[in-house]
């Protein structure tokens, strides 16, 4: 499968549109469960994976296949999620002083997110790098090797951070158990 995922890209950059089909076909549903993992938002997932797949014909000519397709995907996938992140920063922080209007949607968007489920608030209370680590690690299942891979980092580097993880998780529920 992965040798077929190297040539299908191969041809895709090309603009073999056939290809980019077969490629988008075998990937979309595992590239949209890990932009879920990583934005926590089934919305925000399927405009996430949306861009993805809109920019992927123009990135696949820097495909260089020096890695599995599926690692070089998560890069993309990975990338575009800082994007996005640093992008809705950058707007929240345009937002700040809108006055009432702006108090009343952070409220409600509050609200919301009390109501998610436990481990799901977790996650969102993670910093970005280590909630990036757990959706390859958990949620996509990779290596730590692999993830660091995918992160641009060193295997211990994703250990540690897997540690940090689980350091955490134990402290938000001794937290809650104490309330």
């Amino acid at each position: 499968m992965t040798d077929q995922d190297e040539e299908l890209a191969a041809a895709a950059a090309t603009g073999d549109r056939a290809a980019f089909a077969a490629l988008l076909s075998r990937h979309y549903d595992r590239l949209f469960a890990f932009t879920y993992r990583l934005t926590v938002n089934r919305a925000d997932a399927e405009d996430l994976t949306q861009d993805i797949c809109a920019a992927l014909p123009a990135k696949l000519a820097g495909f260089r296949a020096d890695a599995r397709f599926t690692t070089w995907l998560y890069r993309v996938a990975v990338n575009a999620a800082h994007d996005r992140r640093r992008r809705a920063a950058t707007r929240a922080k345009a937002a700040d002083g809108w006055g009432d209007w702006e108090v009343n949607r952070r409220e409600a968007i509050r609200e919301e997110t009390e109501a998610q489920d436990w481990l799901t608030q977790a996650m969102t209370a993670l910093p970005d790098e280590l909630r990036d680590t757990v959706a390859l690690v958990l949620g996509e299942d990779l290596t730590q090797a692999q993830a660091g891979e995918v992160l641009g980092l060193s295997e211990g580097t994703v250990a540690w951070r897997m540690s940090e993880v689980k350091k955490r998780l134990r402290a938000m529920r001794a937290e809650e158990d104490a309330i």
